[in-house]
């Protein structure tokens, strides 16, 4: 996969390129990345890309004229291909879901666009954007960080990027559910102990386990989760266990 990022503050993708995981996959050319400052395609010789907003406001906006010269520039990596997709990072977009990151993942090049100040022109995501997508309803001071979180949660999915693919595999959300705990040594800390089942050996009783408090936790924190979902016989009665558990240690506490 071909990454390149269209931004002002090139300097700040060196987090995800030069450290950890997404690092070491750059590397080996596991994955390539380039980053477009859209300044080069100025018209002016102070290297403007912004003005302020017809009808008034406050801020400034990103001009047109460059944005577009930017993404023409990166589309020449295209190649002929098909599998491309220009992306501006913004919280008006659809939300970043794991269903999303998959698609995406399966893309030969990706192009994000790095918004500043007040935004862009409404020309370019009209023309030049394929999509818009959000991190979440918040606002950040740009593009470049959401990107860079885009950016780590689509190479997870590339093969060879992780040590172990079943790390991607066995996330949060990847079938449907938050995740379950996880523990390592040692199996005692400050009268904390690691649950026994762990330590069985017995690997059907640990997939139980794991499916259970899978359900336990999207339960608690994301039960929005479970109404979307076709539960199977097993996961209605780990459900039920679940219920009648809680429903025992109020009544204890009462």
């Amino acid at each position: 996969m071909f990454i390149q990022a269209i931004t002002l503050f090139p300097e700040i993708f060196k987090s995800i390129t030069e450290y950890g995981v997404t690092g070491r996959a750059h590397q080996k050319n596991i994955w390539r990345f380039s980053a477009i400052n859209p300044r080069q395609f100025a018209d002016n010789k102070l290297g403007y890309i912004d003005d302020r907003p017809f009808g008034g406001g406050a801020g400034m906006v990103m001009m047109a004229p460059p944005l577009f010269a930017a993404i023409e520039e990166a589309k020449k990596a295209f190649s002929g291909s098909l599998k491309n997709r220009v992306i501006y990072l913004s919280p008006q977009g659809k939300p970043l879901n794991h269903a999303k990151v998959q698609e995406l993942a399966q893309l030969d090049n990706l192009v994000l666009l790095c918004g500043r100040y007040e935004g862009v022109d409404e020309r370019v995501l009209e023309h030049a954007v394929d999509e818009e997508i959000s991190i979440g309803d918040f606002v950040v001071s740009g593009g470049e960080l959401p990107a860079m979180m885009l950016m780590d949660a689509v190479l997870r999915f590339i093969p060879n990027v992780l040590g172990d693919i079943e790390s991607a595999q066995q996330d949060s959300f990847v079938n449907g559910l938050l995740d379950y705990p996880h523990y390592t040594k040692p199996t005692e800390f400050q009268g904390m102990k690691v649950p026994e089942v762990l330590k069985s050996g017995n690997h059907t009783l640990i997939a139980q386990w794991r499916l259970k408090q899978s359900l336990k936790r999207t339960l608690t924190r994301r039960p929005d989760l479970l109404e979307k979902r076709n539960l199977l016989p097993q996961e209605i009665r780990l459900l039920q266990e679940i219920e009648q558990e809680a429903k025992a240690t109020e009544q204890s506490i009462s």
